[in-house]
Order: C-alpha cells, then sequence, then structure tokens
C-alpha cells in the first residue's frame, strides 16, 4: 500500500477526495471551516511535492444541480488556506482539458459530487407509485452510467488519495469505487490515516483501564457499539436518554422520560454480556427531572431509576458526573461518544460539558483520549477542549461504524 509520506507527487496529477461538507449561511458564507482546514495538510503535501491537485467533494443532500449547494461557494476560502488560486469545474464531467492542463502546483475544484446520481447510485426522479420492474431498471440504469462516471473522474489524474473519513462508510464513486482505477497508486491522505491510527490505538493496543462513554437518546441507534466495544473496554458509562430504557427494563420508575419498550430484551442482554465480560457498567445514576421538556422548566434531582409521573429525565445530576469523573480519571484511554443530557438545552448541557472537561483533565493527566459523534465534538469545541484531547474524530457514522468493527469501503477500497 502506497503511503502519503514516501509517494513520489513530482509532476504528477493527484485527484483527492476531501470532505468539504461544511455549513454555509443564507449569504453562501461559511459558517464553520474546520472540515477545510483539516484536509490542508495533505493537500499542501502534493503541492509541495511537485504535484498538481484535483479537488473533489459533496456539499449537502442535493437531488441534483443547485445553485445554493455549489462548491463554487467554498473557493474564497480554499485558495486563502492554501494560498494559491483555485481553478473551478462547473461540471465534473466536462473537466478534461482543466485537468489536463493542470502545471505542478496548480489546484483544480471539482463541482459537488452529489449533483450527479452516480455518485451515490441511486436512481433519482422516480414516481412514487413506479413498479418493482421501474425501480429495477432505474437502478440499473443509473450503475451502468455509474461506471462511465468513475472512469471520467480517474481520468484525470494519476494517483488517488482518499481524505475523507467522513464519507468511508459510503460505497460512493469517488470513495470507494475510483480506488479500482489506481491499484498501485493510492492511499490515505493525513486525516484519514489520523482517524484510523486514533480508532485502532483504542480497539488494538490500548493503555488500560480503558473506559467508553456511550450517550445518545436511543438503545437502538448505539446497540452495535455497545456491543461491539463490550469485547474490549473494562469500563462503560451509558448516559442520555439510553439509560431510561435500560432503567425501565430493570424494573425502576421513569416517569414520562424517553424509553424504548421494544429494546427491554436487548437492554437485559448487555447487562448480561457486560457482567459475563467483566465489564463494569455504569449508567447515570441520578439525573435533573422536568415537568415539561422545555429549557426553562422546573427541575428536580431524583435517581433514575425512579422519577416520579409526569417527569421526565434530562440530564446527569452533579452527583452522577462526579461518578463519571472518579471512573474517567482512573483511565488511562477514554473513548467518547454521545451527550449525557439534551445537550442542545444549554439548562441541561451541563451532564455534557462536565465530560468534555474531565476528558480535557484525564489528556493533560496521560490518558489518551478520542472524542467522536456531532454532540460530543460540539461540546468539546465550544467548551475550547478541542486541542486538550487526543484526537476529535470528524467522521460521525464512519467513526460509529468502524467501532462496530465493520470494514468501511472506503478504507477497505485503499487496503486491497
Amino acid at each position: 500500500m502506497q503511503n502519503i509520506n514516501n509517494y513520489d507527487f513530482a509532476g504528477k496529477r493527484a485527484i483527492v477526495r476531501v470532505d468539504f461538507n461544511v455549513p454555509l449561511n443564507e449569504a453562501f458564507e461559511i459558517t464553520d471551516d474546520t472540515r477545510i482546514r483539516a484536509a490542508i495538510p495533505t493537500l499542501k503535501k502534493v503541492l509541495a511535492s511537485g504535484g498538481a491537485l484535483i479537488i473533489m467533494s459533496h456539499l449537502g443532500r442535493p437531488k441534483g444541480p443547485s445553485e445554493k449547494l455549489s462548491l463554487k461557494h467554498i473557493i474564497k476560502r480554499v485558495e486563502e488556506l492554501l494560498g494559491t488560486p483555485v481553478k473551478f469545474a462547473d461540471d465534473c464531467q466536462k473537466a478534461d482539458e482543466l485537468a489536463a492542463n493542470l502545471k505542478p502546483g496548480e489546484v483544480l475544484l471539482l463541482e459537488n459530487l452529489r449533483f450527479y446520481a452516480e455518485e451515490e447510485g441511486k436512481p433519482r426522479g422516480l414516481a412514487e407509485d413506479a413498479t418493482d420492474d421501474e425501480k429495477k431498471a432505474a437502478k440499473a440504469a443509473v450503475k451502468e452510467s455509474q461506471k462511465k462516471f468513475v472512469e471520467k473522474l480517474a481520468s484525470y489524474a494519476d494517483c488517488y488519495i482518499n481524505d475523507a473519513f467522513g464519507t468511508a462508510h459510503r460505497a460512493h464513486a469517488s470513495t470507494a469505487l475510483i480506488a479500482k482505477y489506481f491499484p498501485n497508486d493510492k492511499m490515505f491522505g493525513y486525516l484519514m490515516e489520523g482517524e484510523i491510527k486514533a480508532i485502532d490505538q483504542v480497539l488494538g493496543h490500548p493503555e488500560r483501564p480503558l473506559t467508553a462513554v456511550i450517550g445518545g437518546a436511543k438503545v437502538s441507534s448505539k446497540i452495535g457499539i455497545i456491543e461491539h466495544l463490550l469485547d474490549f473496554v473494562d469500563n462503560m458509562i451509558i448516559g442520555g436518554g439510553m439509560v431510561y430504557t435500560f432503567k425501565k427494563a430493570q424494573g425502576g420508575t421513569i416517569g414520562d422520560s424517553l424509553v424504548e419498550e421494544d429494546q427491554f430484551d436487548v437492554a437485559l442482554r448487555i447487562v448480561e454480556k457486560a457482567n459475563a465480560k467483566g465489564v463494569k457498567l455504569y449508567f447515570t445514576s441520578e439525573v435533573y427531572a422536568t415537568n415539561d421538556f422545555d429549557n426553562n422548566s422546573e427541575k428536580i434531582i431524583c435517581p433514575s431509576n425512579a422519577i416520579p409521573d409526569g417527569w421526565q429525565g434530562m440530564d446527569a445530576s452533579p452527583a452522577a458526573v462526579e461518578q463519571f469523573r472518579e471512573v474517567l480519571m482512573n483511565s488511562k484511554t477514554i473513548l467518547w461518544n454521545g451527550p449525557v443530557g439534551v445537550f442542545e438545552m444549554p439548562n441541561f448541557a451541563n451532564g455534557t460539558n462536565s465530560i468534555a472537561k474531565i476528558l480535557a483533565e484525564a489528556t493533560e493527566k496521560g490518558a489518551f483520549t478520542l472524542v467522536g459523534g456531532g454532540d460530543s465534538v460540539a461540546a468539546v469545541t465550544k467548551m475550547g477542549f478541542a486541542d486538550k484531547v487526543s484526537y476529535v474524530s470528524t467522521g460521525g457514522g464512519a467513526m460509529l461504524e468502524y467501532l462496530e468493527g465493520i470494514e468501511l469501503p472506503g478504507i477497505k477500497a485503499i487496503r486491497e
């Protein structure tokens, strides 16, 4: 497998899949350029090594070409961060001349990949009442044209770099299929390398004790990751709305708290598996509960398995946070995915913000800390701790699937 550090880019055109799916405001201005900045080291490496760059990415979820989601809106910021002009191809399939004429040190950005149905390989514009045969025919047609789309993208370059961990779990044209056209000239970018290394450090050879903090609203969305991690961790802290499903399954009363009654058997199975594996499970033992799902509603503190009728659990209490602190400060490796309260409401964000603060302290004390998942990343960023933990993952869904032990198409395509 090629490595970005020792590959010879001199005189070559590198096509790089990045994740420039950044938020834009009404004036098409970038409101958070984190994802662009994260890919800059890879892009600069190609240019500094005498190569030319062809950058490709998606933006949003368009159903076809859209002025609002055009990548032309990000050109100025990419130019500022790279320190060089960026040419733009407003049609991915008609960039032959622009790509062929690229000189070493020059940069070309392709239009939003998802303007084309071929990128995801899903048919578009099907009538709601389409028959199975029509759906099948449409799918076959888009698959056929997808092959030409991939061939076209591959024809622009001499080598391929995947640096978009956030889309590595998708078997799309630009993330998995294109790699086959560069059997000896494909590699991971620095961001992808970093993500894989960080997760492998947690699951491969962690310093122990290893603790996972898994939060979020629903057990159903985290079953895979919880069950897989029970084979690796010493401790697992389970927080957020999931807790109430576990507590009710074990005979507790949870008032009007969020619950998935169809997951009771799963919850009990997880507890049983943890016991069998010798993994210590910690649930939010005490919570702030309210009588209304509102930021400014009255709140009381009660045990998470004894919430009064008409009340619902919203956040971990200070006592619960202290229990978490004790476990985390005695851990050598920590993985955090998911909030432990209704983080989007400021009055119920304390538990989640406290976890961010504890992880920063644990990192300073020498622990390896990996944070992933939208709300967890938002919490460490908002609290100013993003550079005070060991690694912040950019790939939400991709990280979850990788932690579940699923082989991601974007990673497999490079390693093959």
